[in-house]
């Protein structure tokens, strides 16, 4: 500030440098910068050009007079501040007398430090950019969108195919030389189609995707484009996709026009109009970029006429990318964008690749030729004015819908937008939650041990008496010793033992062994209450020491001498199917019993806690199958049904942190996995999380598909051979009613349908022969088992309950006895049946654990889904529901409607056999049994049909039948149930011989059944074997034989031959 002669003094302002400057048309500008202070303008700098730096060298300065006596006061330098503004100057273009200026921005410079007794002062102020200047950056949380456009795609011939790996290209212009324009180490790979996440990427879709891609026509770029999102930029990507997950493409038609020298304006201007031709567009799934570890979308789209009420439905977008929004398609000949939904038409901008056509499609299909849709449109609004004609109509744009054209895409992220927990740290959490149980080491005391050694001192002492009598009498034993003989000598070595002290000894020997059973067998160490407590306990262990000290001796015993009674031992899979028997008897204290001796003999076996888990499941003990299903998981932390399981429980029990972490850790696990994916799915539907809900249901109905290619493919290399084996003569073997058990008998059904209704009704004709074979034929799945059996003669099976049960693989395969084998899955596979979706599948499982509270909700979604919906298996499964709770009318009504969808399956027929049956109409159920055993195809409970249906054979007296009947169930699951039904059957022949010969089966197989034990009892009487008669006949009562008819007739048959009642 200098002083002036008037009295004032001078107030200079210099603007020395301006930084980071670039302007409107690039970024060296040619700029000035003008000074205001109280409202007048102070003077302006020179015109400089801006550096490539974005550095400007001003050295401008200018002044205004401060006068306190009048003009500028003091209290305008406190109240106003200067005003620097910067101004892009732009070149004149033709016909233009003046030049064109846009400004940049302005600084404020606050002349306040003058008036704190500074006479000068030196600042850096900034430069505040106005609204749409290019100095303008957006602020954290604002919105702006940057197109990518691609151009000037290559049309490829029919039959020309391009280089593999095809390399990516840079999306620029005027690169010189050709391969300049490769993006190093970039190539597109690509992939399955089935893998996609597009709309053509069904095994259907890959001929047309091939003739598409490779033998037709096409248009290609192969071009990328990279974008940077900060922040901010990655929270509103995200929100975008949330409210709307479908983003349109667009795409048109540009034309190559040369524009005369001199008129390019006009050309420009005259064809602005006419440039938006075949206005297509095509939606993009956004979705599975939010879904966890997701970092890659990659598809095939079809292109969908543009029609403003469509994608506006679909994206809730109300303006075009191209007609809306004043982009200037001429220029670079640009074309194509995805629009970001939500976006300000004025700064509509976002992420695309498109397609450019000339006279081909992107498939290669040939265009009809050029036809211009006229619309009017308003150019101010997004909107169109009052009275101008909406776009309902695009005839253009549906030529891509009518040729099949489509677009392939690929938006890929450098980071997923939201992280995927690694499987690392599912599994530790698991371990957290179950940690692992290793087998518990053997204790070398305990009840185990007290008995070897008792044993071991029994066998000492035995035969140190042994050698005492040696010693006495000498070696010459034999049989010809009379009995006074051998009296006499027992006194003599009883008095030798007293009177040496011997027995003593011998006593003191056994002492301490006895003293380890009663603490460690009978956990007895304190004393008893009363004088009688201990005389019931001293009999009882009396009792005891006796029959094992015969243990003991027979061991010791020379061979010749031992008993040779072979002790006769159930099979795991026996007992199992025993449980389920008495499970349908609603004998539940009886099936735990089956169940806790198999989780005894194989206590790390994960199978046997799963199964007594599934039971817990059934008799609503949800406790207790938590802890049977996390024991499982404990044993193998890596056994998907063990997990999911554990998810199901947490679930019920509303442990939902845990329920995510187990359904997890199952995907990771096992990707593949339908079931995994689905009850995923089904819990994030809990939590109201959509986009997951989605994720999950998406990824599984993927893994169905490949799964159903992969069995596609395998059916048709099986249907190759059979037709092979056809043709040599070799093809009887493989064919049968009952011989569709395994993965090859698709194959076989479809040869005899080949042969015509002659090759059906042969192998009817001999069915008994191929049961046989049929029993013999190895299983490779689970089969969902229908018991409806009673295990225990004291229940009525009139009023027994329903469910079904699945039996896993078996590893082993015994020779006889062997249940598993038979009770593996014969699924029905008729003509009518269609492939089964995630929600079905999911049901399988569930209603093979007993998990029917999770099995409405299923079907729920079943019943809705657009591959699903009100089928035969969905009202099967339906009326097994209603079963369980015992509502016939309901269950009836679903069998209506599965018979009406599907005539010809036996597992309809099967389940209305077992309905008539539960209600006591015994006429109708052997009819539809009888009905389900004549089909070529088995039904999957044919084990409980055969049962039911021999009862009623031996209630109507059609014993025959009710032999046969039997027999085929004894050679398919033979248990104590299929044997007493052969058995009574032969009784009622008068065939004698066969009857015991059953019954003595049945009785090894359970010797707990009183009616087995009548049954014999009335065999040993008509065979006149009264020992055994009576023997039978104390245990018939001994067990409390319920059936009052039947044991009046072995009254009356004792009666008649004048034996066999003890009390007579």
């Amino acid at each position: 500030m200098e002083q002036v002669p008037t009295g004032g003094r001078l107030v200079q302002i210099t603007v020395t440098d301006g930084y980071d400057l670039k302007g409107y048309k690039g970024d060296t500008p040619v700029t000035f910068v003008r000074a205001e202070f109280n409202q007048v303008t102070l003077g302006d700098s020179a015109k400089i050009t801006v550096s490539s730096e974005g550095t400007a060298k001003y050295n401008f300065t200018s002044s205004f007079e401060f006068n306190p006596e009048g003009g500028i006061t003091l209290n305008d330098l406190a109240h106003n501040p200067v005003f620097l503004t910067v101004t892009e100057v732009l070149q004149k273009e033709k016909k233009q007398k003046d030049e064109k200026n846009l400004i940049l921005g302005q600084a404020v410079v606050d002349l306040l430090p003058l008036l704190e007794g500074e006479s000068s002062f030196e600042m850096v102020v900034p430069l505040h950019p106005v609204q749409g200047s290019p100095l303008e950056t957006p602020r954290p949380g604002s919105k702006k969108d940057y197109p990518i456009l691609f151009k000037n795609g290559t049309l490829k011939l029919g039959g020309e195919r391009e280089t593999f790996p095809r390399p990516k290209k840079w999306p620029i212009a005027n690169i010189l030389a050709p391969g300049a324009n490769n993006i190093p180490d970039a190539y597109i790979v690509g992939g399955p189609y089935e893998e996609e996440e597009g709309e053509l990427n069904h095994p259907e879709d890959r001929e047309f995707r091939n003739q598409a891609e490779y033998t037709k026509k096409r248009i290609i770029w192969d071009l990328e484009s990279r974008c940077y999102l900060d922040p901010p930029a990655v929270v509103s990507f995200q929100k975008r996709i949330v409210d709307c997950w479908l983003w349109p493409v667009e795409m048109i038609r540009v034309p190559l026009v040369i524009a005369p020298k001199g008129k390019a304006g006009k050309t420009e201007k005259a064809d602005d109009e006419s440039q938006l031709s075949f206005h297509g567009v095509a939606y993009v799934n956004m979705l599975p970029l939010l879904y966890p570890g997701v970092k890659k979308i990659r598809g095939a789209f079809h292109i969908y006429p543009y029609l403003d009420s469509t994608v506006y439905e679909k994206t809730k977008l109300s303006f075009s990318l191209f007609r809306d929004t004043g982009h200037h398609l001429n220029q670079n000949n640009k074309v194509g964008g995805i629009n970001s939904p939500l976006t300000k038409p004025v700064v509509s901008k976002n992420l695309k690749e498109d397609k450019t056509v000339k006279e081909k499609d992107i498939d290669g299909k040939i265009k009809p030729g050029d036809v211009q849709a006229p619309s009017i449109k308003s150019q101010s609004s997004d909107t169109p004015l009052e009275g101008e004609p909406l776009l309902s109509h695009n005839a253009e744009g549906q030529q891509y819908f009518e040729a099949g054209t489509y677009i392939v895409l690929e938006i890929q992220l450098d980071k997923a937008l939201v992280p995927k927990r690694m499987p690392e740290e599912l599994a530790r959490r698991v371990k957290e939650m179950i940690p692992p149980r290793p087998p518990l080491t053997r204790w070398t005391g305990g009840a185990q041990k007290a008995m070897s050694d008792y044993h071991t001192q029994i066998k000492n002492i035995s035969k140190a008496i042994l050698d005492e009598y040696y010693r006495m009498f000498g070696k010459q034993v034999g049989s010809n010793i009379d009995s006074e003989t051998l009296e006499e000598q027992k006194c003599q070595l009883n008095y030798e033992f007293n009177s040496s002290g011997k027995y003593f000894a011998f006593k003191e020997q056994l002492k301490h062994a006895v003293v380890k059973i009663v603490r460690e067998k009978y956990l007895r160490t304190t004393s008893f209450e009363s004088q009688e407590e201990l005389q019931t306990f001293i009999s009882e262990l009396y009792v005891f020491l006796v029959d094992q000290m015969h243990v003991a001796l027979n061991e010791a015993m020379p061979d010749d001498v031992q008993s040779t009674v072979s002790a006769v031992h159930t099979s795991s899979e026996q007992l199992r199917l025993f449980a389920f028997e008495a499970e349908v008897n609603e004998n539940f204290e009886m099936a735990a019993v089956y169940y806790k001796e198999r989780l005894v003999r194989e206590p790390q076996n994960l199978d046997h806690w799963l199964d007594y888990g599934a039971f817990c499941l059934l008799t609503e003990d949800n406790i207790k199958a938590q802890e049977c299903f996390r024991k499982a998981l404990s044993l193998n932390e890596s056994h998907i049904q063990s997990l999911l399981l554990c998810g199901v429980l947490a679930v019920l029990m509303e442990n939902y942190e845990q329920a995510e972490i187990f359904f997890e850790d199952a995907t990771c696990l096992e990707p593949t996995n339908v079931v995994a994916w689905t009850l995923l799915g089904l819990y994030y539907e809990i939590q109201n999380n959509d986009i997951r809900m989605e994720m999950a249901f998406h990824e599984a109905v993927k893994q169905l598909q490949a799964r159903a290619v992969q069995t596609q493919v395998t059916k048709e290399k099986s249907t190759d051979n059979v037709e092979c084996a056809e043709e040599g003569g070799n093809i009887e073997s493989s064919l049968g009613p009952w011989g569709t058990i395994n993965d090859s008998s698709s194959a076989a059904v479809k040869a005899v349908g080949a042969g015509g209704r002659n090759g059906a009704g042969a192998a009817l004709s001999i069915l008994d022969e191929f049961l046989e074979e049929s029993s013999k034929l190895p299983s490779e799945s689970g089969e969902l088992i229908l018991s409806t059996q009673f295990q225990d003669s004291s229940i009525d099976p009139k009023q027994s309950n329903l469910f079904f049960k699945e039996i896993p693989e078996k590893k082993e395969t015994p020779k006889f006895q062997d249940s598993s084998a038979i009770l593996q899955p014969a699924p029905y596979s008729g003509v009518s049946q269609t492939p089964a979706t995630i929600f079905m599948e999911t049901i399988r499982f569930l209603m093979k654990v007993n998990a029917v509270q999770y099995v409405h909700r299923v079907l729920a979604h079943e019943l809705l889904c657009p591959q699903g919906g009100p089928s035969c298996e969905y009202y099967l499964v339906l009326a097994q529901t209603h079963l369980l709770k015992k509502d016939f009318t309901k269950a009836e009504e679903c069998l209506q409607h599965a018979v009406r969808l599907d005539y010809l399956n036996p597992n309809v027929w099967g389940m209305k056999g077992h309905l008539y049956f539960l209600r006591g109409d015994h006429a109708e159920a052997k009819a539809c049994y009888e009905r389900t055993i004549s089909f070529v195809l088995d039904a999957s409970e044919m084990h409980f049909i055969f049962l039911r249906l021999g009862l009623i054979y031996l209630e109507e007296k059609e014993y025959e039948k009710a032999k046969k009947t039997y027999l085929q169930a004894c050679k398919r699951s033979p248990s104590c149930l299929t044997w007493l039904g052969v058995g009574i059957a032969c009784y009622r022949l008068e065939e004698l011989m066969e009857a015991e010969d059953a019954l003595s089966e049945a009785n090894v197989l359970n010797n707990y059944n009183a009616e087995v034990w009548a049954y014999l009892a009335l065999v040993c009487l008509k065979a006149g074997r009264q020992l055994e008669a009576e023997q039978a006949y104390k245990y018939t009562l001994k067990l409390k034989l319920k059936d009052e008819a039947l044991l009046a007739e072995i009254h009356t048959v004792q009666e008649m031959v004048g034996f066999g009642n003890p009390s007579f």
